[in-house]
């Protein structure tokens, strides 16, 4: 009962910052949802709350990302395939390896982590998450195109990220030594079989949805397809994410094929999904808020410093690996007139948040959280990246635009 009530305060501090923000049109709602989380958790009724990474993991990530993946407009997909792919792969393990030699530097002056921690937090740091960002960026900058490269990385390298985590995890837990050839291996099974299972779902999806003319029928379709790829692609111990991901940007090509004739399907997971997704996304970021506080102290600074420079730091890296990658190839470095601005307004829309918070207590709830310091230096960092990057995204994009066009 207590579990009921709580879900139902949480849900109406959702609808009143929902409501808000129909009149604020760069309004960072996350960060707001983040704050009033912290504020709720000193209630008595949140005294004794806790979400579990299986709940979060299993139940939010595959309707956010399902949503997220059949919305994403197929055409940018095609347009930045490569660029996207790119980023979510050696982008991410570049910058994963990066982060780590600076994480395990910083960490030596405070509480020394090992080169096996430091990895596993940086894998944890590493994933972007895209909400509210893109359509700031969209309605800040005349180029959709940034946003789309955002919103796309954000969706694949969730799944990358899950699978670098998962290796680097098991690897800390069993006190082996990093072995290159074990983690691509790893890597590629997990990746291949999580994609595989996507595919087929995708292809389902886009085959079953003109067996019965039903709309309502073909919603409890998606949400079948949603859940359903991920708890298989799980199952065999492959990427869930990548099922989930695969099969909705699936959805999203079969939409573009065959528009006017998907029109009413498509309207109709839009009344639902469109329902769920700001449901979840809020009651998401409200949980990331309660359960934060127990690990941070606020007067700490052994704890904030090293967390404002593993921040400073990751946004760093970030701006290395994207601004090697977009050079290394002269196609991507000429889609964007003014370079250093979009190279740093790209570095600076990397924002940590659901996915993170999920590798976290998915670390929490292993050997591995009995280390209280890297727990709180990991809450910590994600909580500066969500209040500080939301709230720039805006005017630094706009700051951008007045210097490119001076």
């Amino acid at each position: 009962m207590i579990l009921f009530h709580q879900l139902l305060l949480l849900l109406f501090v959702s609808v009143i910052v929902y409501t808000i923000d129909v009149k604020q049109k760069f309004f960072p709602v996350p960060v707001v949802l983040v704050l009033l989380g912290m504020g709720l958790s000193f209630l008595p009724i949140f005294s004794d709350f806790s979400v579990s990474r299986d709940i979060l993991y299993e139940i939010f990530i595959p309707g956010l990302l399902f949503v997220s993946a059949y919305q994403f407009s197929a055409r940018a997909m095609k347009k930045n395939a490569s660029l996207i792919l790119t980023l979510s792969t050696i982008g991410m393990f570049a910058t994963v390896f990066l982060l780590g030699i600076g994480i395990f530097w910083i960490t030596s002056f405070f509480e020394p982590f090992t080169w096996s921690v430091s990895f596993l937090l940086a894998a944890i740091l590493v994933p972007t998450d895209p909400v509210s960002v893109v359509s700031i960026l969209k309605n800040s900058t005349d180029n959709d195109e940034i946003a789309n490269i955002v919103e796309g990385e954000s969706l694949v390298n969730d799944g990358s990220s899950i699978v670098i985590f998962t290796i680097l995890l098991s690897m800390v837990q069993s006190g082996d030594l990093f072995s290159p050839l074990q983690f691509l291996d790893s890597f590629a099974f997990v990746s291949i079989g999580g994609i595989a299972v996507g595919l087929v779902f995708g292809w389902i999806i886009s085959q079953a949805i003109h067996i019965t003319s039903h709309h309502e029928y073909q919603v409890m379709l998606s949400i079948l397809i949603a859940y359903g790829g991920f708890a298989i692609a799980e199952f065999f111990n492959t990427s869930g994410v990548l099922a989930t991901v695969v099969s909705g940007i699936l959805l999203s090509f079969a939409f573009s094929k065959k528009e006017e004739k998907e029109e009413g399907f498509r309207k109709a997971l839009g009344g639902f999904w469109n329902v769920i997704n700001p449901t979840l996304l809020s009651i998401l970021f409200l949980f990331i808020g309660i359960q934060a506080v127990p690990y941070i102290q606020f007067q700490n600074w052994t704890l904030w410093l090293p967390a404002l420079i593993i921040f400073i730091l990751s946004v760093l890296a970030r701006f290395l690996v994207l601004g090697g990658i977009l050079l290394a190839v002269p196609k991507w470095r000429k889609k964007f007139s003014h370079f250093f601005s979009i190279l740093f307004l790209l570095s600076w829309s990397g924002i940590k948040g659901s996915m993170s918070v999920v590798l976290l207590l998915w670390t929490e709830s292993t050997s591995v959280g009995q280390n209280t310091f890297l727990i709180s230096v990991a809450f910590a960092t994600i909580l500066l990246s969500l209040i500080f990057q939301s709230i720039g995204i805006y005017p630094l994009s706009r700051m951008l635009k007045k210097i490119d066009n001076a």
